[in-house]
């Protein structure tokens, strides 16, 4: 199918919107950000991805609301961090002390150049220069959005860097799997023996706690509701980037269920209570982002995110969806 025009925005810019479908999948996906904008499935009358017809709400409070977020991902704690040795400064977009998903210099804010397209396929292609943000290196990142038969979304992406760099990216897209107002009732499992505890302002505390005995234990599937536990937390799948694997599971009580598979080493599962669309309530949907350990270089023994000149990032994440 041929992009077609889904707005321009405030700077003048235009954004293509691409339609991806294979077997009972159909899936929308903007230049702006490497947004998903669309997840449908065959047989369910619903987006299983809640989004927006309108550019303005993805530059405005949707902004993270199915987009490609780098190139680091989530906090770094006091708007700083070692690189190579030296300590780098960013831009401290929360609460004034911080940095969030890398600030304006963020992926999600940009407009992606699609490089080539098919009926089943979109590569996009960014280019983030050195010094942007406060990160060091000229960057080039490829993403390519793959529908599969029978309800297969893939994502692969590439990145590298003419400067030893920070590099964690993740896909921020939200799921509510019953079309509801909110994700309550929703069964989920995550297969991870570990996670990050926060402080209040949800940074990792730089512990690695047992889930065992905790309320973010999900190795057995079990139901959760907004507040039942508090959602904004990393889960430990592994101490480095592994063969893709299952590694999560999220079931509606429609009966439609989500399977994730990734090769990154942790998991932020995020209940979106401050996440709300134009019209719409808090924790409407779940945010689910594979990626690396959240503000990893500021806690010794997290697992490195610096990306070397001679080295090549690769994240592979895969959604499958299917009906009962």
């Amino acid at each position: 199918m041929v992009p077609t025009l889904f707005g321009t925005t405030t700077d003048g810019k235009p954004v293509d919107k691409i339609i991806l479908t294979a077997g009972d999948l159909t899936v929308a996906v903007l230049t702006w950000g490497a947004v998903v904008q669309s997840v449908r499935l065959a047989g369910v009358e619903y987006d299983l991805s809640p989004g927006s017809d309108c550019l303005d709400d993805y530059e405005g409070q949707m902004r993270h609301h199915g987009s490609l977020i780098g190139p680091v991902v989530n906090r770094l704690t006091n708007a700083s961090a070692p690189i190579n040795g030296q300590t780098h400064r960013f831009e401290a977009n929360l609460d004034g002390r911080h940095t969030l998903h890398g600030g304006a210099a963020g992926t999600h804010l940009k407009v992606w150049h699609l490089a080539n397209h098919s009926p089943t396929h979109a590569t996009l292609t960014l280019t983030l220069p050195h010094g942007e943000g406060g990160f060091p290196g000229n960057r080039t990142l490829t993403a390519r959005f793959s529908t599969i038969p029978p309800a297969t979304l893939r994502l692969d992406l590439t990145a590298t860097t003419d400067a030893t760099t920070l590099m964690n990216t993740a896909n921020h897209n939200y799921w509510n799997l019953d079309g509801t107002a909110n994700w309550a009732g929703h069964i989920l499992r995550i297969a991870a023996d570990h996670y990050l505890p926060t402080t209040p302002d949800f940074r990792p505390t730089g512990e690695m706690r047992p889930v065992a005995q905790t309320d973010h234990d999900f190795r057995v599937s079990r139901a959760i509701n907004p507040g039942a536990p508090m959602l904004d937390n990393a889960f430990c799948l592994s101490t480095s980037r592994q063969p893709l694997r299952d590694v999560l599971w999220l079931t509606g009580q429609s009966g439609v269920t989500l399977t994730v598979a990734t090769t990154e080493p942790s998991v932020q599962v995020y209940d979106g209570r401050h996440a709300m669309r134009p019209g719409h309530d808090a924790h409407e949907a779940i945010a689910i982002e594979a990626q690396g350990w959240p503000d990893a270089p500021n806690h010794p023994g997290f697992p490195s995110i610096e990306l070397a000149p001679d080295q090549t990032y690769h994240q592979t994440t895969e959604w499958r969806l299917s009906c009962p």
